[in-house]
């Protein structure tokens, strides 16, 4: 049996802004070739069409949580100075892969926490006091001249916002939670220096400060409740300063912190 061929369709002819049939590019109906035309023969510019959007990640990655823990294992005393940990135990530990353990002990390696030892895992630095001495200067080096530049810009009303985290270390430091107390205490340093504008001072004092907390734990006796809660007082007491514009006593305060 013969078989039926169907009738070729005739591609409307298309005329371009130059005044040149544009029927040989038309493809089937409904094409894109076929809506490039129309559009053509209508004198508009065509664009290639945009790429499909790419797909954001999650804001808070499963190396991200992992290093997290880490560091509050870290500073609980869970993970201790000069023991050896493996990324396949760890990884066992959280009920992950090891590569997502692997590059948060990679970061924490940068940031002086712990040590790669070849072929065993990753060891948990030990710290002296002359590291604490040291990481002391480093933030005040960073921290004061920027915050007595900010006492001479900075709009009073700007430091009641950070009230509530200086409120925040005060209720850790009367718990007496040193993990808790190191978070928030970042948490209102952190707020400070942004209002700089300063991303890198930012991400800097930020990295001294975490190194600096862990070496007060390593390389001194655990504080009393009462020392926490002096150099949490501090903090309502420089807002106090900053906001009347006392700039001896602003000075006096942040040099005494560190």
């Amino acid at each position: 049996m013969e078989q039926s061929r169907a009738e070729p369709r005739t591609a409307p002819t298309a005329v371009s802004p130059s005044g040149s049939p544009a029927a040989d590019f038309a493809g089937p109906p409904g094409s894109r070739t076929e809506r490039r035309a129309e559009t053509t023969a209508r004198g508009e510019h065509t664009h290639s069409e945009p790429a499909a959007p790419r797909v954001v990640p999650q804001r808070h990655s499963v190396r991200d949580q992992i290093l997290e823990a880490l560091r509050t294992a870290l500073l609980d005393g869970e993970l201790a100075p000069g023991e050896v940990y493996s990324a396949p135990a760890l990884a066992e530990r959280f009920g992950v892969s090891p590569t997502p353990v692997r590059e948060a002990m990679q970061l924490l390696v940068s940031e002086g926490a712990v040590e790669t030892v070849p072929n065993r895992g990753f060891r948990v630095a030990c710290h002296s006091p002359r590291d604490l001495v040291e990481l002391s200067e480093i933030r005040a080096l960073l921290e004061v001249p920027a915050v007595l530049a900010l006492a001479r810009t900075q709009p009073t009303e700007h430091w009641a916002g950070l009230r509530p985290l200086a409120e925040d270390t005060l209720q850790a430091a009367a718990c007496g939670d040193r993990t808790a107390y190191a978070e928030t205490d970042r948490a209102f340093h952190r707020a400070m220096l942004e209002l700089t504008g300063n991303r890198q001072l930012v991400a800097v004092a930020e990295d001294v400060q975490r190194r600096a907390h862990l070496s007060a734990l390593r390389a001194s006796p655990a504080p009393r409740a009462t020392d926490l809660l002096a150099e949490a007082a501090d903090h309502l007491a420089l807002l106090d300063a900053l906001t009347d514009q006392d700039f001896p006593a602003v000075e006096r305060l942040v040099r005494g912190h560190f």
